[in-house]
């Protein structure tokens, strides 16, 4: 979406900070403390980091791996022999007459290192390692868009806590005023000048002030509680932050979605998943590896017993001192290559399809919603804008008015009514311009999300 920004009313009074979100060096490091408190933003920076290793762990498949062993055993059983019985030529004696069983023990050693490698994955390693990295890219992004709502967050909290200091001294004023006005009317009263229902008016609206101090003092423990969640400061570092409440303008003549940080993690995440597809479809070639090491083995004292032997009328004993193979050494290649796997690898190949299809419809939805968004903030902000001089005037006339009043009522020539009516426009004038104020801040902070540019907006 694109628009083209109209003009605005220029406003004498008032200094701004055209296209950029001015913030003063206290409240920068409101916001830099809120970014680096922020537990979801660190859970983000853990995440990041995870798939850090993952990429590096699919990438290390690539390193041979040593593997060292060592096997002792020791072996006693009973072979039993049933072969067809053969004749000893001359002396005609008949070897394996029927089932012959052999006794058997001895030890066995076998020690051995080998180191292997992939040498082809069929592309199965660098595409799962480009998708985890693709996935962390988007990952990133959506940091920067928290980092957005952490940033409107502390500004807005702290122009909250601006509204209710001048609120508070609006209310100081109208009870230096009613406090005033009840010292003259008491005099008056007693001069037979007044009577005492014009002092319990103004008695009534003394009491009205000091319900919305109370009211105004909930309110602003709440903003500070929710500065220190933001920020971790003390109520004295509260007060430390200094800053101009002025109007934010907006002057570029064109605002698009296009690096909006939610779009662009999208769109990683579906670079990622095209990778995926592509490690899936890997999976048709064969895989090749290399192997080698040396091995070391050996039978040592063993033996075996024959049973009694017809003739010699006793049973042989076979004795084994040793057989060994040392350095043994095995160099070699494997192929891996699964030519059927039951129709489970295409299912995934289209699984991997159907992922990229639903990304690419989240983009097409989410850059419709944004330009919506875009479009709904821009709107808002362009009225509150031109609404700021509006109330302007409204808090000069309602303050004129106010000083008419009390001059009039002084005079006799309005009743008290009229004169506390006076008092009250004035003040919610005053509220309203502030507050009015706020709004158009953060209508422009949100304008400026939607485009994914704020922390290039920002400036001290």
């Amino acid at each position: 979406m694109k628009k083209h920004l109209p003009i605005f009313i220029f406003f004498l009074s008032l200094t701004y900070s055209y296209g950029q979100i001015e913030v003063s060096t206290t409240l920068e490091d409101a916001i830099n403390k809120a970014i680096a408190k922020s537990v979801s933003l660190q859970n983000k920076d853990l995440d990041i980091e995870k798939l850090n290793l993952q990429e590096k762990g699919v990438w290390n498949k690539y390193i041979p791996t040593v593997e060292a062993s060592a096997l002792y055993s020791y072996f006693d059983n009973k072979l039993t022999v049933d072969l067809p019985t053969a004749t000893i030529p001359i002396v005609n004696y008949p070897l394996f007459d029927g089932k012959t069983a052999f006794k058997n023990y001895g030890n066995i050693f076998n020690g051995s290192v080998m180191a292997k490698t992939v040498l082809f994955s069929g592309m199965q390693i660098p595409n799962g390692a480009k998708a985890i990295h693709e996935k962390t890219k988007g990952t990133e992004f959506l940091k920067e868009s928290e980092k957005d709502q952490i940033i409107k967050d502390v500004i807005n909290t702290f122009d909250q806590l601006e509204l209710l200091k001048q609120i508070d001294q609006l209310i100081k004023d109208s009870e230096n005023r009613l406090e005033t006005e009840t010292k003259r009317v008491t005099k008056a009263i007693e001069q037979g000048l007044a009577v005492p229902y014009d002092r319990d008016k103004i008695k009534l609206a003394s009491l009205e002030l000091a319900s919305k101090k109370i009211e105004l003092d909930g309110k602003r423990r709440l903003v500070y509680k929710k500065i220190q969640y933001l920020t971790g400061y003390s109520i004295s570092d509260i007060e430390q932050v200094q800053y101009n409440l002025v109007p934010y303008l907006i002057t570029d003549s064109k605002l698009s979605t296009e690096n909006k940080q939610e779009i662009k993690a999208l769109e990683s995440f579906k670079t990622a998943y095209e990778y995926l597809l592509k490690k899936e479809k890997g999976t048709y070639l064969p895989t090749l590896g290399a192997f080698g090491g040396v091995s070391y083995s050996s039978l040592f004292d063993a033996n075996a017993t024959t049973p009694v032997i017809t003739g010699i009328n006793q049973a042989l004993y076979l004795g084994l001192n040793e057989v060994t193979i040392s350095n043994n050494w095995v160099v070699g290649a494997a192929m891996k290559w699964e030519v059927f796997s039951g129709f489970e690898r295409k299912h995934k190949v289209h699984e991997a399809k159907i992922n990229i299809e639903q990304v690419q419809n989240q983009i097409d939805d989410t850059k419709e919603k944004l330009e919506l968004l875009l479009e709904k903030n821009f709107v808002d902000y362009s009225v509150l804008t031109q609404k700021i001089d509006i109330t302007q005037q409204q808090e000069k006339v309602a303050g004129n008015n106010l000083n008419l009043a009390i001059k009039q009522y002084k005079e006799g020539l309005i009743n008290i009514s009229e004169r506390l009516e006076a008092e009250n426009d004035s003040y919610k004038a005053s509220v309203n311009k502030t507050t009015t104020l706020i709004e158009q801040r953060l209508s422009a902070i949100e304008t400026i999300i939607a485009t994914g540019d704020l922390s290039k907006k920002l400036s001290k």
